[in-house]
């Protein structure tokens, strides 16, 4: 980057060195300035911490290679992200109610959250369901479910995310033959499976088959989007468990691009061409509460993608180098106590996202530490996002924060610790042998606990946790809590729905699944068997367990 006019590296060193003596003699608040990745922080940046950066080559313009400054020339000028909250709960009718409503209130996107029974792939009657109905999001056990959900929600005219991994192919056949009975077109729909099911064996947890049959999956979904559905991403590349975890930054960047490369390579192996499926990858990062590391981090992605989209994986369509991303504030940075205060870090991690150039954002609600949001915080969560939209101006120009010399110097840094990382990985043979291992895994322990000692000793101040705090405190937060007869209503639609179908024609799907099942991915596609079963009548657990008996389930063999 250009120096100022008529001055040069030793006049400015020397200048500011002449500063920092000055600076020096006054005490500082704190013993040392770091970043929640351990980065340190300088007092001060100038020209000279961003000397070696060509302006061109290494920032360049909004939509243009590198695509540091965004993906899009024009920003947010002309189009706002995508207001896309995060919603699912008890039964199918009530996430209904709740997407209505924020649809009404503005929202732009769905964004579909299941309970543990569905992340898992059981049915709600089975005995490892017990207990979990419902509390975490919503109970999806069949198509008619499925249609439950979107009733009355024209699936071609509106974009839908959906949080899941192990079953994601099946929930998204689910998703697929509802849209079809609406009279759509599988080509007319938009949105985005996560299934990342690296993250889930890295972070998460909810992984349930051995990495390959859980990866070949995951590229029949990559393989069947690029036959059919163009506006459909079939995989949000996620970072935000791995943060919740209790990664840092850096971890959490470097992890989920290194998972990024290893769909690109899996897809490519199958004989994908790059370019005609990367177009649709997507990502997913958390939004913590470190200012500007946050938007280091999410400017540092695109240019990391995008360099290796091109001089890695050859691609040549410009839209492969895009890193398009949803981001959704923390909530592991949110406190049970003092719960309205949860409201500024919601607001300030908001805006972290948007000056970060983010493509869609959810808001957590600002009582998420207790139970899932009630309509009233869902509600300040969105007009959250529409006020810093609508009423602050930093969507007015793009890439604000761009040239400021702390955050190119500190996108900078954050770009060299994800490349360390990869290199570690790579030393451990890739990203499927590092997390058999427990590499990721030991890694983000470690980090989880020094940010733990920080906070015991006050070196991280939490308001209202390990400092402010009120001794008085009362709360009043009305807990949002599942109706416990929506159970039985639950399973009783779904033993009636066992009851109309046609068993034969179950059967005869679940067989072709398995032939399928048993087939390897280059041979069969497992999407089409499964959307016809999904017609059938078959349920999530039938086709899980159909799953469950050719691929096994997966018990890691590492240790701390």
């Amino acid at each position: 980057m250009a120096l100022p006019n008529n001055q040069d590296n030793d006049s400015i060193q020397q200048r500011t060195a002449d500063w920092q003596q000055r600076a020096d003699a006054v005490p500082g608040r704190k013993s040392a300035y770091k970043t929640l990745s351990q980065l340190p922080v300088a007092p001060l940046y100038g020209p000279t911490d961003v000397a070696d950066s060509d302006y061109l080559r290494d920032v360049g313009l909004p939509g243009e290679y590198p695509y540091l400054r965004g993906v899009h020339p024009t920003g947010y000028r002309s189009r706002l992200w995508t207001m896309r909250m995060f919603a699912g709960f008890g039964e199918p009718a009530e996430t209904n109610e709740r997407f209505r409503f924020l649809m009404d209130q503005g929202e732009t996107g769905l964004s579909v959250a299941f309970d543990m029974p569905t992340l898992y792939g059981y049915d709600h009657d089975d005995e490892r369901a017990r207990g979990e109905f419902g509390k975490c999001g919503v109970a999806v056990s069949c198509l008619e479910d499925m249609q439950t959900v979107f009733d009355g929600i024209p699936l071609d005219q509106v974009t839908t995310s959906m949080t899941i991994n192990s079953p994601a192919a099946i929930i998204w056949a689910m998703y697929i033959a509802a849209a079809e009975k609406q009279g759509a077109k599988i080509s007319s729909l938009g949105g985005t499976l996560q299934n990342d099911i690296l993250k889930e064996y890295i972070a998460q947890n909810e992984y349930i088959f051995p990495p390959d049959p859980s990866m070949r999956l995951v590229v029949d979904t990559v393989e069947f989007a690029t036959d059919n559905m163009p506006r459909f991403n079939p995989i949000s590349i996620s970072g935000y468990h791995i943060r919740e975890a209790g990664s840092n930054a850096v971890q959490e960047l470097a992890f989920t691009l290194a998972d990024g490369f290893e769909y690109v390579r899996h897809c490519v192996e199958r004989g994908m061409a790059v370019d005609d499926f990367a177009p649709r990858l997507s990502f997913f990062f958390n939004v913590h509460n470190d200012f500007f590391e946050e938007i280091a981090k999410f400017r540092s992605a695109r240019r990391i993608w995008a360099r290796e989209m091109r001089e890695t994986f050859g691609s040549e369509n410009e839209r492969s180098a895009w890193m398009r991303f949803h981001a959704q504030t923390s909530g592991a940075s949110l406190t049970a106590q003092q719960p309205e205060n949860n409201v500024v870090r919601v607001s300030l991690q908001a805006l972290a996202a948007v000056l970060g150039g983010c493509q869609s954002l959810h808001t957590n609600g600002k009582d998420e530490a207790w139970a899932l949001p009630s309509a009233e915080a869902a509600l300040q969560a969105l007009r959250t996002q529409q006020i810093i939209a609508h009423e602050t101006g930093v969507t007015d120009t793009v890439d604000p924060l761009g040239g400021s010399y702390f955050l190119e110097a500190l996108t900078n840094q954050v770009e060299g610790g994800a490349y360390d990382y990869f290199q570690q990985i790579e030393r451990h043979g890739g990203v499927i042998p590092a997390l058999e291992s427990g590499f990721f895994q030991r890694e983000i322990a470690d980090a989880a606990y020094i940010y733990q000692q920080e906070e015991d000793r006050q070196e991280r101040i939490t308001v209202g946790v390990n400092d402010y705090v009120d001794q008085d405190e009362s709360l009043n937060i009305p807990i949002l809590r599942v109706d416990e007869a929506g159970e039985q209503r639950h399973i009783a639609h779904l033993n009636e729905v066992r009851r109309r179908r046609d068993d034969r024609e179950v059967a005869v799907r679940l067989r072709a699944l398995e032939s399928a099942a048993r087939q390897d991915g280059s041979s069969a596609n497992l999407m089409y068997p499964l959307i016809e079963a999904v017609k059938a009548e078959a349920t999530l657990g039938e086709m899980m367990g159909v799953f469950r008996d050719v691929y096994g389930e997966y018990q890691p063999t590492w240790g701390f």
